[in-house]
């Protein structure tokens, strides 16, 4: 009886794994199969380092898609011979949580390893739900390891982040998804090794380049391309890996780090007046769904900040830009903004108007208020005479050339500094000149 249950628990577990993806049969078994990552697990490194030592403590894995963080994972309980229990924080609540730090309590008390705790998405986990974890984690009951695809300073709770050891995981290198795909070919037992369908190197090369560092993408493309191929057929050539991989484009997180790391980007090389790499950046938002008003506002805002002066145009043009997406929207408003960007990224640069209002706030805030000069003050109004207000102004459309020689501020500041390049070197001339005027030179 209990050689036939084994016969068919064997044939059950057998059948489950070969409804399991590629990605997930071919997930390592041993750390020395690992594929990657080499700046946290090669030798000497802290990660390598704590599993030689058999003591993990609680660690956060972040970093992009399919860069291995999962499998990370249950390799360290393989290697440290520890029980490993998951939770996804996407389907998990706290009561789930607590019956499993229950169960690891109750473990360690009877004289049991550590077991570690995989939580995936842990940027899902609600800060009551993360707080939850703080008490047996900084107790030591059990390791806790958090996976997240987000900036972990902005999505874990700082108090158990302080508990934690950080590991930034990257995207694999087109070399590393190239050995994992070889490896997925030649497999017999868990690949596609028993397979007629032969996989041109194009193909391979191809996969290994656009699959941006997830491995998993990768080999789920592998998987469909040789599956979809009839035997027989001229097999997996570039254009069936292109069409099984589909969109280049992954993931696009609009309001976590590829935003922001984006936008940093597109707005940087613009400040530096390179228009291709501004161009690919856009892009990149672009094809990653980012909300046009909010293209829009950067435009607007570099045409101030670092434009300014040296082209007054780029304002103008940017402020229109802004006028025509709203009014006519996608796919057609990319060709307004990609005029935008290009004009801005090849204008000549100035941020002598975002320091100079800078410097002017400073100094308001810091140091004593100036009063406005009497003959500056409003004297329209009853009893302003008798108060001097007004006293002593010179109408500036009275004077040779529209400029009257008076005091504007009554203290000698000076916060306007136009760089001579562009518009700006002209106004740096018509500066020098005008302050001769307002002294009466």
């Amino acid at each position: 009886m209990n050689q036939t249950h084994s016969l068919f628990a064997n044939a059950e577990d057998e059948n489950l794994e070969r409804a399991q993806p590629l990605a997930a049969r071919m997930r390592p078994q041993r750390l020395d199969e690992f594929t990657g990552q080499q700046h946290v697990l090669g030798e000497g490194k802290l990660l390598r380092r704590m599993i030689d030592a058999g003591r993990l403590g609680s660690i956060i894995f972040s970093g992009p898609p399919g860069t291995g963080k999962t499998t990370l994972a249950h390799l360290l309980a393989i290697e440290t011979g520890s029980e490993l229990r998951t939770l996804s924080a996407v389907s998990s609540g706290v009561k789930d949580v607590r019956e499993i730090l229950a169960w690891a309590t109750d473990t360690i008390a009877s004289g049991g390893p550590r077991p570690l705790l995989f939580i995936d998405e842990i940027h899902r986990f609600s800060k009551s739900q993360q707080d939850a974890l703080l008490p047996d984690v900084e107790n030591g009951v059990v390791s806790l390891i958090g996976a997240t695809t987000s900036n972990p300073y902005f999505a874990v709770n700082g108090a158990l982040l302080s508990r934690s050891q950080l590991f930034q995981l990257e995207a694999l290198k087109p070399e590393d998804i190239e050995h994992l795909i070889r490896r997925a070919l030649k497999d017999r037992d868990r690949g596609l090794g028993q397979s007629a369908i032969t996989v041109d190197e194009s193909a391979i090369d191809y996969l290994a380049s656009a699959s941006e560092g997830d491995a998993r993408r990768a080999l789920s493309a592998l998987e469909v391309a040789v599956l979809s191929c009839q035997p027989g057929s001229i097999g997996v050539t570039r254009e069936v890996a292109v069409e099984a991989l589909g969109s280049r484009m992954g993931g696009y997180d609009g309001s976590g780090d590829d935003h922001y790391d984006l936008a940093s980007a597109l707005i940087k090389s613009m400040r530096g007046s390179d228009v291709d790499a501004s161009l690919y950046w856009l892009a990149r938002m672009l094809e990653g769904g980012e909300d046009i008003r909010f293209l829009c506002r950067r435009l607007v805002i570099l045409a101030s900040e670092d434009v300014g002066n040296a082209d007054p145009q780029a304002l103008v043009i940017a402020v229109a830009a802004m006028q025509a997406c709203e009014f006519i929207g996608l796919p057609e408003c990319q060709l307004t903004l990609s005029q935008t960007v290009a004009y801005l990224a090849l204008a000549p640069k100035s941020n002598a108007a975002t320091a100079a209002i800078g410097a002017a706030r400073k100094d308001v805030r810091e140091n004593a208020i100036v009063p406005v000069p009497k003959h500056l003050r409003d004297s329209h109004y009853s009893g302003a005479a008798e108060l001097g207000h007004g006293e002593g102004y010179q109408y500036s459309h009275a004077a040779q050339d529209g400029v009257a020689a008076q005091d504007y501020l009554g203290v000698d500041r000076s916060y306007y500094r136009p760089v001579d390049r562009g518009f700006e070197s002209e106004l740096r001339e018509r500066i020098k000149k005008l302050e001769e005027q307002l002294r009466g030179d």
